[in-house]
C-alpha cells in the first residue's frame, strides 16, 4: 500500500502542496474527492454521519478514521473516550497532530485487547468489508471487539441505481457475484493505488450477514439510497 489517502492528508495538514484525490471504481469513471472534506467539522458532515455521532456512548472506537473528523468530534464535543484506527499510518500521525489522545494505526483484524460501547463505521463502513465471501470474519470480528450492551454504527448505499434499465423496466446487473462488490482505486499526485475491493450493500443483505453472525440490526436512518443501521449483540 501506497498510502496515498494518508499522503493527502498529510499534505493537506502541514499545507505541502496538496491535490485533491481521484477516485475510481469497476463501475464508474473518475471522481474528485476533495481533500479539505476529510477535514470537515460536525455541520458540514451529512445527517446520516450528524446521527451516528449523536448516537455514539461510552468507550469508542472509530474504524477507518482517515483525518479523525469524527473521532475528534466525540473526543472534544461528547467528552467521550475514543480511539481512531486505521490502517493508514500517515492517517493517523494526523489525527495525533490535530489532538486525539488515542489513535492507532493497524488493520481492524489484528487489533484486540479491548473491547467498546460503540464502534463507528462511516463514509461507507460496509466497504470494508470487501465481499460477501469474507464479511462474516470481519463481523466475526467485530463482535468481538463489542461489549455486551454495545452498538455498532455503520451505514452503506445501495447501489442498484447505478445500473442501467432493460427495455421492461427491470435492472441490468453482471451475473457474476454480488452487484455491491466493487474495486475501488485512488490516485493522487500521478500515482495509483493497486485496486482494492469495496463492498456496498443493500440493508437486507447487510440485516441476513448481521444476524447469521450473532446481531440484531435495525435500520436507524435511510437517506435515499443510504441507511445508518445499529448492530447489537442478540
Amino acid at each position: 500500500m501506497k498510502d496515498l489517502m494518508g499522503k493527502a492528508i498529510w499534505d493537506f495538514y502541514h499545507n505541502e502542496n496538496p491535490e485533491d484525490l481521484q477516485t475510481e471504481t469497476s463501475i464508474s469513471e473518475l471522481d474528485e474527492l476533495p481533500v479539505k472534506y476529510l477535514f470537515r467539522d460536525f455541520d458540514g458532515m451529512n445527517t446520516i454521519e450528524q446521527k451516528a455521532l449523536q448516537l455514539a456512548k461510552g468507550k469508542t472506537l472509530d474504524i477507518g478514521a482517515g483525518a479523525g473528523s469524527h473521532a475528534l468530534y466525540l473526543q472534544n464535543e461528547k467528552n467521550l473516550d475514543v480511539k481512531a484506527l486505521d490502517i493508514s499510518p500517515k492517517s493517523i500521525e494526523v489525527c495525533r497532530l490535530r489532538g486525539i489522545k488515542k489513535a492507532v494505526a493497524e488493520n481492524m483484524l489484528h487489533f484486540s485487547g479491548e473491547t467498546f460501547d460503540t464502534i463507528l463505521l462511516l463514509m461507507n463502513g460496509t466497504g470494508i468489508f470487501q465481499s460477501l465471501h469474507v464479511i462474516d470474519i470481519y463481523l466475526k470480528k467485530l463482535y468481538s471487539l463489542l461489549n455486551p450492551n454495545g452498538q455498532i454504527l455503520i451505514d452503506s448505499t445501495d447501489i442498484l441505481y447505478m445500473f442501467d434499465e432493460d427495455e421492461d423496466g427491470g435492472v441490468y446487473i453482471p451475473a457474476e457475484g454480488y452487484y455491491g462488490e466493487l474495486d475501488y482505486i485512488v490516485h493522487y499526485k500521478g500515482e495509483s493505488e493497486d485496486p482494492i475491493k469495496w463492498l456496498y450493500l443493500d440493508f437486507n443483505t447487510l440485516k441476513n450477514a448481521a444476524e447469521n453472525n450473532g446481531f440484531k440490526i435495525e435500520k436507524v436512518l435511510q437517506e435515499e439510497d443510504s441507511y445508518l443501521a445499529r448492530l447489537t449483540k442478540k
